[in-house]
């Protein structure tokens, strides 16, 4: 009887048994590598809008506060989308020709409000309150980056339940206090950071937490202000056990 199979069949049988059973694997990562890319998240990610509106120049070269803008950030869980009517208090003197600003003026003379697209949103069954973060002195750029670098709004962070459960599992770790500016409360404290940017671009007069929040990064603190935050949770009347609960979100 002919042989049926070559002195290769081994060494295929063994590679097939290793390809199979390692296909599970894969495929799981796989998926979670695809999962927690900008293909899905949409981190960095930059969206054509109908005014290509700067964060950079509006919050930094011309030193708008945030709230003059973004106008329930401090009392509602919306942060707020300025009116067309907060655009023309200086638009209806300043660059009042610019081809760029039309759809601006075109909005003021109909009615219509500016479509634009929504570069950061919660999932519709997680509930956050942008308020009560900006009342215990969590910056804005630790959720949104950067964004007094940004000249067109992208997304900063991912918004996934492990993310934000890095602060609600730790908040010690993610409370500070400027030591520069101890007088004020942890709201203004937020808003004074866009401040700082302004009269000192290079940093070099920042905290090691303001440096990595300027730069893009989260507002965890070094090891050593640690317990500075166990005491900031004391302070600000923080319900640790709370946090972690599932209702705090989803209700």
């Amino acid at each position: 009887m002919a042989q049926l199979f070559g002195p290769a069949a081994n060494t295929v049988a063994k590679v097939s048994i290793v390809l199979l059973a390692s296909l599970p694997v894969v495929v799981i990562y796989s998926g979670s590598a695809i999962s927690q890319s900008p293909y899905n998240t949409k981190v960095g990610i930059r969206l054509d809008q109908p005014v290509p509106f700067s964060h950079a120049h509006h919050t930094v070269d011309l030193g708008i506060d945030c709230r003059y803008c973004h106008t329930s950030v401090e009392r509602t869980a919306y942060s707020g989308i300025p009116q067309t009517e907060t655009c023309m208090t200086c638009h209806s003197l300043v660059w009042t020709n610019s081809p760029l600003l039309e759809p601006v003026r075109a909005s003021c003379a109909n009615g219509e409000p500016i479509k634009w697209n929504l570069v950061n949103k919660a999932p519709e069954f997680v509930f956050f309150n942008h308020s009560i973060h900006i009342a215990r002195g969590i910056s804005c750029n630790n959720c949104h980056g950067a964004v007094q670098k940004m000249q067109i709004t992208e997304k900063g962070r991912p918004f996934t339940m492990q993310w934000c459960l890095t602060c609600h599992n730790d908040p010690d770790q993610f409370l500070y206090k400027d030591s520069a500016n101890p007088h004020l409360s942890p709201r203004e404290q937020v808003f004074n950071l866009y401040v700082k940017v302004q009269e000192d671009p290079t940093t070099a007069k920042m905290s090691t937490v303001e440096r990595k929040l300027v730069s893009g990064g989260e507002q965890s603190v070094p090891r050593d202000l640690v317990a500075e935050g166990k005491k900031l949770l004391q302070e600000y009347g923080i319900k640790q056990a709370q946090l972690a609960d599932c209702a705090t979100c989803h209700h």
